[in-house]
C-alpha cells in the first residue's frame, strides 16, 4: 500500500513511520525536509501541510498532525485556534483525500471527546460525547464533520481515540511525571485507588498499523488503550521499579488535596492524578482481533528503565 502520514516527525508519528515503512510505501508530509530518515521514505515538503498537494494513488492517509494541548496558552480565543487547525485544516486534507479517491482516512482523535472523568462505567465508543476542554471540543467537531464529508463515498473513515500516550521520551505531562518520579521525593498517593487507562506508544502504533489493513476497521470509531487500567499509585510504583528505585508515599486526604489544587489553579492536574478515566477496548478486541502487544506493567517498567538510560 501507499500510506501518507501527517505529523510524521511528532512523538507518535516518528514511531509510526518506522513501523509502517517496513510494510508499506511511506510518504510523509513535512514543513522542512529531514535528512535523517531512510531514503526510501518520500518526503513531501509543504509550508502548510493541510493545503499540500499530495500525489495520486494514495491508499491510506493517517492524519496525526494538529494543534495539541498548549501548556502556556497565549491566545485570547484558544477554541478558535484549535478549530482552525483541528477542524478546518483537517477538512482541507480530507477533501483532497475524497477528490483523489483515497481508500481509507485514519483520523487521530482523543479520549477527551468522551470526557475527562469516568465515575462508574468505562468509556465506550457508544457513550455520549462530552468534551470539556477546547482541544477535545475541536476533535469532536472534526469527527462529526469528517463523518458528514465521507458519508456515502468510497473513502473509508477510521477514528481512533487514545488516552494519554506514554514512553520514556513522551512530551508534556508524562515527561514531568517521569522527572518527579525520578526524584527521591515522597509522593502523596498512599490512599489513591483511582483507575486510569493509558496507552503505550508501542501499543498505539501497533493498533494504527492494524487499522491500515483490517477490513473491519472501515467506517468505525475505536477507543484504544493498554489492557489494564491502573491507579496513580501503581503507575508510580511501576516507573520507580523500572528505574531501580523504591517508591515512597505519604497520605494526604483527597478532599484536602482537591481543595489545595483548586486554590492554586491546578484543578485539572488534580483530576488527572486522582480521578478515574477508564477505557473499554472490547470493540477493538472483538472486531479487529487486536490485543496490546505490551501489558501495562511491561510498558511502564520499560518507560522507567529507558528514561534513566536517556539521562545517563
Amino acid at each position: 500500500m501507499r500510506v501518507l502520514i501527517t505529523g510524521a516527525t511528532g512523538f507518535v508519528g516518528a514511531a509510526l513511520v518506522q513501523k509502517v515503512n517496513i510494510l508499506h510505501e511511506t510518504i510523509i508530509l513535512v514543513r522542512t525536509e529531514n535528512s535523517g530518515l531512510p531514503s526510501k521514505i518520500q518526503q513531501l515538503v509543504a509550508k502548510n501541510i493541510f493545503e499540500a498537494d499530495f500525489p495520486e494513488n494514495i491508499d491510506v492517509i493517517i492524519h496525526l498532525a494538529g494543534r495539541a494541548h498548549i501548556l502556556n496558552e497565549q491566545t485570547t480565543d484558544p477554541l478558535s485556534e484549535f478549530r482552525k487547525v483541528n477542524v478546518e485544516g483537517t477538512l482541507q486534507l480530507a477533501r483532497q483525500a475524497l477528490d483523489k479517491k483515497v481508500k481509507r482516512f485514519i483520523f487521530m482523535s482523543s479520549i477527551g471527546v468522551n470526557g475527562s472523568v469516568t465515575l462508574q462505567q468505562p468509556f465506550t465508543e457508544d457513550a455520549l460525547a462530552q468534551p470539556h476542554a477546547d482541544y477535545a471540543v475541536s476533535k469532536s467537531e472534526a469527527e462529526q464533520e469528517l463523518k458528514k464529508l465521507f458519508a456515502g463515498s468510497a473513502t473509508e473513515l477510521v477514528i481512533i481515540r487514545p488516552p494519554l500516550v506514554y514512553a520514556a521520551h513522551a512530551p508534556g505531562n508524562f515527561a514531568r511525571l517521569l522527572k518527579l518520579v525520578a526524584s527521591n521525593l515522597p509522593l502523596p498517593f498512599a490512599g489513591t485507588n483511582n483507575k486510569r487507562s493509558f496507552v503505550a506508544l508501542e501499543n498505539l502504533v501497533d493498533f494504527i498499523q492494524t487499522c491500515i489493513e483490517h477490513p473491519n476497521a472501515a467506517n468505525q470509531t475505536f477507543l484504544v488503550a493498554d489492557q489494564t487500567p491502573i491507579s496513580t499509585r501503581e503507575l508510580v510504583q511501576y516507573l520507580k521499579q523500572g528505574m531501580g528505585k523504591k517508591a515512597h508515599f505519604i497520605y494526604i486526604p483527597q478532599p484536602l488535596m482537591k481543595l489545595g489544587a483548586a486554590c492554586i489553579g491546578k484543578s485539572k492536574l488534580y483530576e488527572q492524578l486522582f480521578e478515574s478515566l477508564e477505557v473499554d477496548t472490547t470493540k477493538a478486541q472483538k472486531l479487529l482481533g487486536w490485543t496490546a502487544p505490551l501489558s501495562t506493567q511491561q510498558a511502564m517498567l520499560q518507560a522507567g528503565q529507558n528514561y534513566l538510560k536517556m539521562k545517563e
